[in-house]
């Protein structure tokens, strides 16, 4: 290796095209050097900062002192820290939905990564998208890169119970739905649930993804779980700044050495360990995708029934990710599945995650929070994917999150053709549904003008909660939070928009989901389908630009990760 590639080449990579490689140099010398830089600054390599700070994403408030923090630890290191803007995707401030935006950010944040003079590179993320975005990115750019992610927030207070983002939101949104509690105490509730900055507080997306990318490797070992607001964090963001200096020039820690299909696996074990997200299987797999790997999701299912579910979080178990952090977090979780994982799979750290699980565990395990194989929280793994008639292409149930007596059932259906028609009839008291029937949502898949929202959460219709009525078997090509919970069926493949079999469910029909036979069907007899399938209206022509053309000619299904065909 020479020392130019040992040291990286800094503000002279990647010169800017005039035709004159001397003069681009001269030039970009002279405006850095409008920045106050002197000449021992820029002889340094160069480490990247993507920094997702904006004022629409609450998770991220923090990142200006993460972001110094993460400048700290490149200068101890001896590498010049230069911060880089891209798009920040903050859940709940976004519409139609993140999801639309993700593969936006992942390219952007690419192309920044490939176009200016970044020898390696720092991802700050966090927010449900942005972790998924930026290891797409990092996979397609393929530069050395540490994932650093913003942390789950703290829990607040409610009448002598903690509540934390966002699991306890749709619990206390249920109870005011069903006439439990009143205006007063749901405003009350409001300003408790989310009080610091971070993630939510529960294992959802965010933190499912946070996981995963320790375990893929591309994050820090014990860096996922550490809350937001704990000194802990900005410690392991001054590391990760640090660890960045030290992968400038390697050969053998860039990103899609580290992402193999081994790591991929392993990532797949912990999903199902802490019964994540079931948005991180679409990530997952457009993950995978972007390091050449494709995704069976058979293989899901055969690993789910290996795998259980070790961690008692909700909003599967009792617990927040405050606990999971004091209790031992991923490294205890690993050490727990060691016999089950890849363990020559490489680190950012340049040890393998077999060397990373047998150093000693800095935090006793709280066997409350992180549960022994032998004693697990569930047997079976958090997630599995069915398949059948009505989902040829599979779709995916969160079991650890159900109703167990709903995970074997037939039911009549009762359809929704739009999240506008949900919202129109869901409390409608002369609705013709009974707790035993299936909610059907259609037309909120990929393809969809609603572009897969976590509308698959699907409200127990007013007049049934009222009732006590918490779970039914409900089916959508849509999303959920990984905060949420219930006997949802999601990720239907292929979509309703585009002809799947969704699209010819009505009302009265018979479903029958098993998920012990990894089976959805749709009891219609063939005929009856076809004669629904030629009578399918033409999708209207809308006229699109930008953006938005783009992602609706090129986006994929759910499962092949809802990532671009070209991508």
């Amino acid at each position: 290796m020479s020392e130019t590639e040992r040291k990286g080449r800094g503000i002279a990579g990647g010169l800017t095209n005039y035709g004159d490689p001397e003069f681009a140099a001269y030039l970009r010398r002279s405006f850095a050097r409008s920045m106050g830089y002197s000449d021992e600054a820029l002889a340094r390599p160069i480490v990247g900062i993507a920094n997702t700070y904006s004022g629409f994403n609450n998770c991220h408030r923090h990142f200006p002192e993460l972001l110094e923090a993460v400048k700290r630890g490149v200068l101890m290191a001896g590498g010049l820290p230069v911060e880089f803007p891209t798009i920040s995707l903050g859940e709940v401030f976004l519409n139609p939905t993140s999801l639309k935006f993700r593969n936006l950010m992942a390219m952007g944040t690419e192309e920044m990564i490939r176009a200016q003079p970044i020898d390696a590179v720092v991802l700050m993320g966090g927010c449900d998208k942005t972790v998924p975005a930026q290891l797409m990115a990092a996979l397609s750019a393929n530069v050395p890169a540490v994932q650093l992610v913003a942390g789950p927030m703290s829990t607040g207070r409610h009448k002598g119970e903690r509540l934390g983002a966002c699991t306890d939101c749709r619990r206390f949104w249920a109870r005011f739905r069903a006439g439990e509690i009143d205006q007063d105490e749901i405003e009350a509730v409001e300003g408790r649930l989310a009080t610091t900055a971070g993630t939510c507080a529960v294992m959802g997306t965010a933190s499912t993804m946070a996981c995963i990318a320790e375990t893929l490797g591309l994050a820090l070992p014990r860096s996922a779980a550490i809350p937001a607001v704990h000194a802990d964090r900005l410690r392991c963001a001054e590391e990760s700044g640090k660890r960045a200096v030290a992968l400038i020039g390697t050969q053998t820690l860039l990103p899609r050495q580290i992402v193999t299909e081994k790591a991929i696996e392993n990532a797949w074990r912990m999903l199902l360990a802490i019964s994540g997200s079931t948005n991180a299987v679409v990530h997952l797999t457009a993950i995978a995708r972007r390091a050449g790997i494709k995704v069976d999701l058979n293989r899901l299912n055969r690993l789910s029934d290996e795998t259980p579910v070790l961690v008692n979080l909700k909003p599967v178990g009792a617990n927040y990710m405050e606990d999971f952090f004091a209790g031992g977090g991923v490294p205890a979780v690993l050490k727990e599945l060691r016999d089950l994982l890849h363990l020559d799979c490489l680190t950012v750290t340049g040890k393998t995650l077999g060397e990373l699980i047998d150093e000693p565990l800095i935090d006793q395990v709280d066997r409350s929070i992180v549960r022994p194989r032998q004693e697990p929280v569930d047997p079976d793994g958090g997630l599995v994917a069915v398949f059948g008639s009505l989902a040829p292409r599979g779709a995916i149930v969160k079991r650890a999150a159900a109703e167990k007596r709903l995970l074997e059932h037939e039911g009549r259906a009762v359809v929704f053709s739009s999240l506008d028609d949900l919202a129109a009839r869901i409390d409608d008291p002369d609705l013709d549904v009974g707790p035993d029937d299936v909610l059907v949502l259609q037309n909120a898949g990929p393809k969809s003008a609603a572009a897969m929202p976590e509308a698959g959460y699907l409200p127990i219709p007013r007049k049934l909660a009222a009732k006590g009525v918490k779970d039914m078997v409900r089916i959508s090509d849509a999303r959920m939070s990984g905060t949420a919970y219930g006997a949802i069926v999601l990720h239907v493949a292929p979509e309703a928009a585009i002809g799947g079999p969704l699209a010819l469910v009505r009302n009265g029909d018979r479903i029958r989901l098993s998920v012990a036979e990894r089976r959805l069907d749709l009891l219609v007899d063939e005929a009856e389908l076809e004669a629904r399938r030629k009578a399918l209206p033409e999708p209207p022509t809308v006229r699109r630009r930008g953006y938005d053309r783009l992602y609706d000619e090129h986006v994929l299904q759910a499962d092949e990760g809802v990532d671009f065909d070209f991508c």
